[in-house]
This record gives structure tokens, C-alpha cells and sequence, in this order.
């Protein structure tokens, strides 16, 4: 039997990883021999976009961009960063109380998000909170990746959802677009780097901290 469904993203919505990625990604540029920096708090929100979004902004701001270097040192950064993946990696406050609640009320959860699923499985378990999700779905899970709504459906399948009484919670033009584009709900956060800015994308809900979410979750698709 399947159960209403609440799908989270992962970076910049469950967890800062902001400061392990951007790690990450200054590592590769001293390997390439770049002194150019990114800064942990003003380009938080250029993590969160992912590996090549920060190789490509770094790589910029030097003069130095190619396409090919920064496909050259994408696995070198998968690599790099998966050594070192929970240095300063955090859930957001009330992350943990909140899907444990969600659990509660009988809610199926789980999380599409678009890191590789092995990474995403490492952190997880890292932080102790793997076993709280039905399922996850990565960016290399299946053959696309968000906007795309299949990870999506996989995700709601997969940890036992109803697809017409599920939602989405995120932190971007993504999840809002991966919402749409699969007819459901979405629940953006404003604490996560872009913050405020998200209302701009008009979610059905925006939620300043995780305690307000089984509230907009209740609103948007029912209880159990």
C-alpha cells in the first residue's frame, strides 16, 4: 500500500556541504597549479550548483576556463572530496526531528538528489541518517537527472509513495522545476545559500526552518 510521500533534495536542503565541496574544489585548483580561491561563505551558493559549476566559476574568475580541464578534474574532485566528505558537512537544525516526525505520522520519505548516488550513500551514513530515508535516487542512479521528473518518480516509487499525493522539498530553480515539471507540490527553504531569493520561484510553501514543514506538508498533500 502505497502512502503519501515527501521527497527532499540533499545539498543545501537536508545538509550544508557547502565547506566540503568548496574544499574540494580549491584542492583541484591547486592541483592544476591556479591560486584562485573560493570562499566558503560568499560562494556557498555555487557549491550547492555542484562540481563543475564551482571548476568552471574558479577557472573563470583566472582567465583560465576550458571546458576540457574542468571535464579532466571532474573525477579528480568526485575523488578529492569523497575522501574528506564530512569535515564540515552538517544537517540544517531540525532536519533529523523533522523527517523522524514525518516517519511518525506515517509518511513515506526519501531523496533525489543530484550528487552520485555513491557519494550521497557515503555522506548519509556518515552522519548517522541513512536509515531514515526509503530511498535514494542520485544523479547516476538512472540516465537522467533532475529537472527531469523520472528521478523524481523513482524516488517516490521506490520508498513505497503515491505519486499524486507527494511533494518535493528544496533549495533551488531545480527542485521548483522538477516540481512542475512532475505536477506536484514544492517546499523550498530559505536557509540554505540562496535563502530569500527563493520565493522568487513561487513554491507552494516556503519554510524558514524544518520546524515548519509538517504544517506545509499537511497543507499541501494531506495526512496519512
Amino acid at each position: 500500500m502505497t502512502r503519501n510521500c515527501v521527497i527532499f533534495d540533499l545539498d543545501g536542503t537536508l545538509a550544508d556541504t557547502s565547506g566540503d565541496l568548496i574544499a574540494a574544489a580549491n584542492a583541484c585548483f591547486d592541483g592544476m597549479g591556479n591560486d584562485v580561491r573560493l570562499d566558503p561563505v560568499a560562494d556557498a551558493a555555487i557549491a550547492v550548483r555542484g562540481a563543475r559549476r564551482m571548476l568552471t566559476e574558479g577557472l573563470t574568475r583566472s582567465g583560465r576556463y576550458d571546458a576540457a580541464l574542468v571535464e579532466e578534474w571532474f573525477p579528480r574532485f568526485l575523488d578529492i572530496y569523497g575522501d574528506a566528505i564530512d569535515v564540515h558537512t552538517r544537517m540544517y537544525d531540525g532536519a533529523v526531528a523533522a523527517v523522524e516526525a514525518l516517519r511518525v505520522a506515517d509518511y513515506a520519505v526519501g531523496i533525489c538528489t543530484n550528487k552520485p548516488e555513491a557519494l550521497a550513500q557515503t555522506l548519509l551514513q556518515r552522519l548517522g541518517v541513512r536509515d531514515l530515508f526509503g530511498s535514494l535516487i542520485g544523479a547516476d542512479t538512472g540516465p537522467t537527472r533532475k529537472p527531469d521528473v523520472a528521478p523524481y518518480w523513482a524516488a517516490v516509487d521506490v520508498c513505497g509513495g503515491r505519486r499524486t499525493a507527494s511533494l518535493l522539498v528544496g533549495d533551488s530553480d531545480t527542485d521548483r522545476n522538477t516540481a512542475l515539471a512532475a505536477g506536484v507540490p514544492c517546499v523550498l527553504v530559505t536557509f540554505s545559500p540562496d535563502g530569500q531569493a527563493v520565493r522568487a520561484l513561487n513554491p507552494e510553501a516556503v519554510i524558514d526552518h524544518f520546524d515548519e514543514l509538517q504544517g506545509a506538508v499537511g497543507r499541501l498533500i494531506g495526512t496519512p
